[in-house]
């Protein structure tokens, strides 16, 4: 059995033979621009219960978000990988994974957050990199299943998300404001199987 170490304390690399995650640098700026200035991209980003709608136009801004991200870590509240395309050693988005202590349905699971550039939003590549970091979620965020937001007209990230053995659930997110949010798809351990 493989023990996996404390993902606050050693964030792991994951990889396959197209994409490399690892933790989210500050060099990632430049690239990262590219990703949150993509107005086609910005539509699929799961903003929901933040206060921010992930829309960065200016270096500056993108670094501040960077250097939040690595503080938030840090804390650990979150951890945000850079997605690497290892064929152009570019960071085409970022993917953010968390363990959610809630009152609502949503209590003591795994939230993902998937930000692709828009030319990487098609159901090839979001399976090959959500994939690499499925099997590892459970024992890195100690749950038993994943939620991740996928909008009604995100069809190729929902045919991913069906592939990969995700369903639609028709229970909200509720935020700290009391907000409801939907259209989250869920993944449960054994989902895959």
């Amino acid at each position: 059995m493989k023990v996996m170490k404390d993902v606050y304390e050693q964030c792991p690399i994951l990889e396959d033979k197209g994409y490399l995650l690892r933790l989210v640098e500050i060099e990632d700026a430049k690239d990262l621009l590219k990703v949150y200035s993509d107005e086609k991209a910005v539509s699929y980003f799961n903003s929901d219960n933040c206060n921010d709608n992930f829309y960065y136009q200016t270096l500056d801004r993108i670094q501040e978000a960077i250097q939040f991200w690595i503080w938030s870590y840090q804390c650990k509240a979150f951890v945000r990988w850079s997605i690497i395309d290892k064929s152009t050693n570019e960071a085409i988005g970022t993917i953010e994974l968390f363990h959610r202590d809630s009152k609502d349905y949503f209590n003591a699971c795994a939230l993902l957050r998937l930000d692709l550039r828009s030319d990487y939003e098609n159901d090839n590549c979001i399976e090959s990199i959500v994939s690499i970091l499925l099997s590892n979620t459970y024992d890195l965020f100690h749950c038993n299943w994943i939620a991740t937001k996928a909008a009604p007209f995100a069809k190729e990230r929902i045919q991913a998300l069906e592939l990969m053995g995700f369903h639609p659930s028709e229970e909200k997110v509720i935020g700290h404001d009391g907000t409801e949010y939907g259209d989250y798809w869920v993944c449960t351990r054994d989902c895959r199987n």
